[in-house]
């Protein structure tokens, strides 16, 4: 369940001739793709400035200049790939290069493991000589790199790390200890990788002579399982998921010396109860940093450790009342000066720091925050990022000197604009939208004026233009509390004076979340467009504990969720319900995953306000759920009985009395569907009637094949009937 929701999609295009009618369909919306939008495939920026490489329609890895568009050159062909290969039809999933652009490590036959990370066959292909060679034969791989010194290819297979000689072929495999729920080298425990955004656990040193890997000991975590159906006898998927109050795998980190073929424990303190979100390699061979989390996550340290003896010595540590955001994402310039994210101020901010850990200077300030740092231009002492400064709703990209000073707006368009900087920081892709517009696409100048146009989804603006779409409109008030609340609302295009209408409420509402923001909506946006055509009106508001207003504001309800925010709902539905327009007694609300419990304590709590709920893959008891997300907002439940039991709709069924759906996929690994089964027990045992709809072997995202559309239509069929 991630901190920070930001819907902003960005679809591939599909050419369809649009029929000329206002109505608008679930099918066009979900199954025929009639409201994708255009977008672009994954770019590599090549390291002379002037080029980046994508794979071409036909399949190609080209390169293409950034200023012109021009095709320079197809760097790997599909029908030499095939037949190098052996085979017709693989795709490459995934590719990077070498440090010196002469290989490239090309993932295929990808499979999934959990929602951030899989497996595939890597092949190593040789520009040059134009040879393709596998990187194993002795099964899938993951998380394969390559080493900066362009020799070798280090990945993670049955849970131990291997490393490849690309000169000679052998296959070195530098941990023995690895088992399935049990020991992980190199790759992260589901937890981390969920909630600590950790897709790699290891890291090559600058030089490629070493690696250092965290090694996790999982063997005192409870499994869960998951029933998978099909066969005649269903398979039970049994993996390790800690829940809030119970063990953790206990971490430990290692680099292994590639001459000396041994490796050397690194010294990060003797609580086993502790988290290491993040190690990474400074500018030096020598010297690796680690990060240390404690178990609360109110104090975080900065180590460097030696890779000679494993020593360390903290050379940074931050301590928060609340809990400290993900403040994981080191920037380390060459002389080990580094950039550190903090909200030591009340905002989240960049500071710079010097190589032994001595404050330099803060480089951003004000009561606004920095989401993103897109990179370092040490040549010019430029940093770019992105950051809300115009309005908690927005993002804009600046620049600025590293020592504070010279900050500029590059950016100047209304909504949301991402960039993503070329190699020297001549050029920058700009992935740009607003609530209203779909995105806009560009290679800019590094001071932001448009050089080329990629993608405009012209024949989307004219098409949403033609379906008559309503604008979303954005709005503030004042709770009772006088707390001033962010929204957005999409109103049926006429509205009669005297009538009535009805008001869905689309919340998320989870700590440092948005989704009030002025960035297009993606398919939800025209869902939601399809049911203001029906006579209703949506509507969405932030309340408190979401993100982009600050600390004070988004950790408001630290130790009790499921207080605060579910308040501002029910002052959201009493606020709408006070404007002439809005039937009062017809006000529904739905969400997903945090939304989805946003949703049953809404109904529960909230009942008097709401007549109607669908709750999807909802959290209804937080001592069910992953204890990284859960311990950061709520401690332990030893720690915080009453906060867990309050933050549980399970303890107000007997209030609901309005009519609700809920939804769940089976195998859910994420919030599992033990939380919905919990909650039906109650209602069920308080008598109270409700709707309910399983999808068997979905997991979090419930979709494949007709899943989505199948669950918008019941959900939308529902709404229709009941609200």
């Amino acid at each position: 369940m991630k901190k920070y929701f930001i819907l902003f999609y960005f679809f591939i295009f599909i050419p369809f001739v649009y029929p000329q009618s206002n109505e608008i369909t679930l099918e066009d919306i979900l199954l025929n793709g009639k409201y994708r939008a255009q977008s672009m495939d994954d770019v590599k920026h090549l390291k002379d400035g002037e080029h980046y490489t994508i794979i071409d329609t036909s399949k190609n890895i080209v390169s293409i200049d950034y200023a012109t568009g021009n095709n320079i050159n197809i760097i790997l062909n599909k029908e030499n790939f095939d037949k190098l290969i052996g085979k017709e039809d693989v795709g490459i999933d995934d590719y990077q290069f070498s440090d010196n652009e002469n290989l490239i490590l090309i993932a295929t036959n990808t499979e999934q493991l959990f929602r951030h990370s899989a497996v595939s066959n890597y092949y190593i292909y040789d520009i040059s000589k134009n040879t393709l060679k596998s990187v194993s034969d002795k099964g899938k791989q993951r998380l394969a790199t390559i080493s900066p010194d362009n020799s070798k290819v280090a990945f993670v297979r049955d849970n131990n790390i291997f490393i490849k000689y690309l000169k000679t072929g052998n296959e070195e495999q530098i941990t023995k200890d690895g088992l399935r729920n049990n020991i992980i080298n190199g790759a992260p425990d589901w937890v981390y990788e969920e909630e600590f955004a950790l897709s790699r656990a290891f890291d090559w040193s600058p030089d490629g002579s070493k690696i250092a890997f965290i090694k996790f000991n999982e063997s005192k975590v409870k499994e869960f399982d998951l029933t998978l159906y099909g066969d005649l006898y269903p398979e039970l998927f049994k993996y390790k998921y800690p829940k809030a109050g119970e063990d953790n795998s206990v971490v430990s980190v290692w680099i292994y010396d590639l001459n000396s073929q041994k490796s050397t424990k690194v010294d990060i303190g003797s609580n086993p109860d502790q988290y290491i979100p993040r190690i990474k390699w400074t500018n030096s061979s020598d010297l690796l940093s680690v990060i240390r989390l404690n178990r609360l996550q109110n104090k975080i340290e900065i180590l460097f450790a030696k890779s000679d003896n494993g020593s360390s010595k903290v050379i940074l540590t931050e301590e928060n009342k609340y809990y400290l955001n993900e403040n994981f994402e080191l920037k380390f310039l060459k002389d080990n000066r580094f950039i550190y994210h903090s909200e030591k101020d009340g905002f989240l901010h960049l500071y710079l720091y010097d190589a032994s850990g001595k404050l330099i200077n803060q480089i951003t300030k004000g009561e606004w925050e920095v989401k993103r740092l897109d990179g370092i231009d040490e040549k010019n002492n430029i940093i770019y990022y992105e950051s809300n400064e115009p309005s908690p709703l927005v993002r804009a990209l600046y620049s600025i000197s590293l020592d504070g000073t010279g900050k500029k707006r590059l950016s100047e368009l209304r909504g949301f604009t991402m960039s993503d900087f070329s190699k020297g920081f001549k050029y920058c892709y700009s992935y740009h939208s607003d609530s209203d517009t779909p995105p806009l696409i560009s290679i800019n100048s590094n001071d932001g004026p448009v050089v080329r146009v990629l993608k405009e989804n012209k024949k989307l603006k004219d098409f949403i233009s033609d379906k008559g779409f309503v604008k979303k409109e954005f709005f503030k008030f004042k709770t009772s509390k006088e707390f001033e609340l962010n929204g957005w609302i999409m109103k049926p295009e006429k509205i009669s004076e005297g009538v009535k209408y009805p008001v869905l409420i689309y919340v998320y509402g989870g700590p440092g979340s948005q989704s009030v923001i002025d960035a297009w909506g993606g398919n939800d946006f025209v869902w939601y467009q399809m049911l203001c055509k029906k006579g209703y009106v949506v509507v969405c508001v932030d309340g408190r504990s979401t993100g982009g207003r600050g600390e004070e504001f988004q950790k408001c309800n630290y130790e009790h969720l499921g207080t605060v925010e579910v308040e501002d709902q029910i002052e959201t539905a009493k606020y709408l319900a006070s404007l002439d327009f809005v039937d009062k007694d017809r006000i529904g609300i739905w969400g997903w995953s945090y939304g989805g419990f946003m949703t049953t304590m809404c109904m529960t709590v909230g009942a008097d306000y709401f007549k109607t709920g669908v709750a999807v893959a909802p959290v209804t008891d937080w001592r069910y759920y992953d204890n990284i997300y859960t311990e950061r907002y709520m401690r332990t439940p030893k720690e915080n009985p009453d906060g867990y039991k309050d933050g549980s709709p399970i303890q107000y069924v007997k209030d609901f009395k309005g009519k609700m759906l809920i939804m769940h996929g089976s195998a859910d690994d994420n919030v599992h569907m033990q939380n919905t089964m919990d909650f039906v027990n109650a209602l069920v045992k308080a008598n109270k009637q409700f709707e309910m709809q399983i999808y068997p072997n979905r997991n979090h995202n419930i979709s494949g094949g007709n899943t989505r559309y199948h669950l918008y239509k019941r959900m939308t069929e529902f709404l229709l009937g009941n609200l």
